[in-house]
């Protein structure tokens, strides 16, 4: 719980970074988003591609989607890619709760997965792989997934996958040895940063979930200036936010303005550190070495002006 929720009569913490549905805020952009993810599921098979700069709030679209999740759909959320086939095989039948299978090979992860989705499909229900950070996904790992998709009856695919990811996953999509997983893509979304008007209406968006009663702690000025500093990209929003109110608390001010932005920012960013780490590496020495060599030219400058002027050549001019 923040120090500062009290005094702006808040019931949860506005600006966390934890992707928590209750406080999505859907921009036009947001809602295009989970409106592809939600198309994906309906049309079954193939791949949905979800990607996005760090921060633009893909895992909470995600996590949304996941609310909007019919009952009788099984889903497996793969967290952390940086696997080998064999152990994302392993995680993806973790996700769906197949039992265990000591010394299982690929081949045998593989038969189980496909046991599993014609036994559910029998029973009228779907499965949704969704791999969260999949730009850090292997070629060969991806090509497994795309060999999953052929698990199918004739009437339809088995398995539906959601690839999440940065901006980066555009780029290893578009390999040519990755072509026909790239064809198998039936919709994708690239989720971009908010404006400079919804940058003002989810700060006030989050504060309200919040429990804010009252009018915004932000002045024009700083809601101009975050939205300036963080370039809209949701998490960085909630960093600089987060730090404004808890200034804000500390010097007992209802409301922020940009200087109290630009310190937050100052002070999350770094740059206040840095100069201090560059100073204490030695940079000192440095500058006092350009300041004496400025002093000596100095110097140097007013002593020969002076021999000029008292020369014959100088004298008399």
């Amino acid at each position: 719980m923040a120090m500062y929720e009290h005094f702006f009569g808040l019931q949860r913490e506005p600006f966390s970074i934890a992707p928590d549905p209750r406080f999505l805020f859907m921009s036009e952009r947001h809602r295009e988003a989970l409106a592809h993810l939600l198309f994906g599921l309906q049309t079954g098979g193939g791949f949905v591609l979800l990607t996005g700069e760090v921060g633009a709030g893909k895992t909470t679209v995600s996590r949304a989607f996941l609310e909007h999740m019919p009952q009788n759909c099984h889903v497996a959320y793969v967290l952390n890619p940086k696997q080998t086939t064999a152990e994302l095989l392993a995680t993806i039948c973790a996700e769906f709760h197949i039992p265990k299978k000591r010394g299982r090979t690929i081949k045998g992860h593989i038969d189980a997965l496909n046991d599993h989705l014609l036994a559910t499909h029998a029973a009228g229900e779907n499965n949704v792989l969704i791999v969260d950070e999949a730009q850090n996904l292997s070629a060969e790992v991806l090509e497994q997934l795309r060999l999953l998709t052929n698990l199918e009856t004739q009437e339809r695919k088995l398995l539906q996958i959601i690839l999440i990811g940065q901006p980066e996953l555009r780029t290893l999509l578009a390999q040519p040895h990755l072509e026909q997983l790239s064809q198998r893509v039936i919709a994708r979304y690239h989720l971009q940063a908010l404006s400079a008007q919804e940058t003002t209406s989810y700060v006030a968006h989050r504060m309200a979930v919040a429990g804010l009663a009252s009018a915004v702690p932000f002045d024009a000025g700083a809601l101009k200036r975050i939205h300036a500093l963080t370039q809209g990209v949701p998490r960085r929003i909630n960093v600089l936010c987060d730090r404004v109110l808890l200034g804000a608390w500390a010097a007992g001010r209802s409301s922020a303005d940009t200087r109290m932005v630009e310190a937050a920012w100052r002070e999350i960013s770094g740059v206040e550190a840095s100069a201090a780490a560059w100073w204490r590496a030695g940079a000192w020495r440095v500058a006092l070495l350009v300041l004496a060599a400025g002093l000596v030219g100095i110097g140097l400058g007013a002593g020969l002006l002076t021999w000029w002027s008292q020369s014959p050549w100088g004298a008399g001019r």
